[in-house]
């Protein structure tokens, strides 16, 4: 009779530690998938940065340009070359707020893909914590059997039930 009891809670034993180890393998996955959609969208930001600061680099330059062109308007006295001077300033100008205008659109979209890095970190960061339980209590629960031992199973169900609750934030992120 004690065998049978012994095996009886043996099989819930095997039971409960291939579901943790189910667990335990999607966390890492979910998690690695996250980290990597973590690291494109950084990777994305970046390039908008860098393209930011060109669309500024050419607006500085215009600017440059606009201004030595109002300079030589103000010291001509050609009027042939008055015309030609207004014309090509405002030809700079309407660069100049295009340039602007860019920027804008470039800022929203690299701040986005920096609230998608960060979203993506915070999940692959819970799938993480919920790896380390899951992992914790698989251990445990080989210690339990080899120990033969009711109440480290105990502490591995706990555990487990632990990272299973962190697997679940991973996904819709509650604390």
């Amino acid at each position: 009779m004690e065998n049978e009891k012994k095996e009886k809670w043996l099989n819930y034993l095997s039971v409960t530690t291939v579901l943790v180890a189910v667990f335990a393998t999607l966390s890492t996955f979910k998690g690695g998938g996250y980290s990597t959609k973590s690291l494109l969208s950084q990777s994305n930001a970046s390039d908008q940065w860098a393209y930011y600061q060109s669309k500024s680099i050419k607006s500085y330059l215009c600017e440059m340009q606009k201004e030595n062109l109002e300079l030589q308007l103000s010291n001509s006295s050609n009027k042939e070359n008055l015309e030609d001077l207004k014309k090509r300033i405002a030809a700079y100008a309407e660069k100049i707020k295009k340039y602007e205008d860019e920027k804008e659109q470039i800022t929203k979209e690299a701040k986005s893909f920096e609230l998608l890095r960060d979203e993506s970190k915070s999940h692959s960061e819970r799938f993480g914590i919920a790896v380390i339980f899951l992992q914790v209590s698989i251990l445990l629960s080989s210690i339990s059997a080899l120990a033969k031992n009711k109440y480290i199973w105990g502490i591995s169900v706990i555990v487990g039930a632990i990272g299973i609750v962190y697997f679940i934030n991973g996904f819709v992120v509650f604390f």
